[in-house]
């Protein structure tokens, strides 16, 4: 099932040859991951600043399929394939106008912010993610 979002390439996001700045992909990921914890009730600001989890990227791969514009409006899908302890695998997909622009992987993981380490999901985020997991 996935979760969807999307962003506009904006004129901050191109380089000289007026294409994303492949680092900005990144960026428009650590985006959609961010509304994706929104959209399951856990914004960036309720879990760094009142709970002190994270959710820092340990892993993350991807191929860059065709460039982006100014003005691309980018459509990104995050689809979770595994949740661990305190891990959770997942596909991403970035395209515009029905082009595949970037596909890959990452793993996110669930941080103690205070003492720096991994912690297992809280009950009630596993809850939340469980739904976007691919059904067999």
């Amino acid at each position: 099932m996935g979760f969807r979002t999307t962003a506009q390439v904006r004129f901050a996001h191109i380089d000289a040859a007026a294409i994303v700045f492949y680092p900005r992909y990144f960026e428009f990921l650590n985006g959609a991951v961010e509304d994706w914890f929104a959209a399951m009730g856990h914004d960036f600001h309720g879990l760094h600043v009142r709970r002190r989890l994270g959710v820092p990227t340990v892993s993350l791969q991807c191929e860059f399929q065709a460039p982006s514009e100014l003005g691309d409006v980018l459509d990104i899908e995050i689809e979770p394939r595994r949740i661990g302890g305190s891990s959770c695998a997942y596909d991403f997909r970035m395209s515009s106008g029905g082009q595949q622009r970037l596909l890959g992987n990452g793993v996110l993981v669930c941080m103690d912010l205070s003492a720096r380490k991994s912690v297992p999901w809280p009950d009630e985020m596993r809850a939340a993610m469980a739904p976007y997991l691919p059904t067999a």
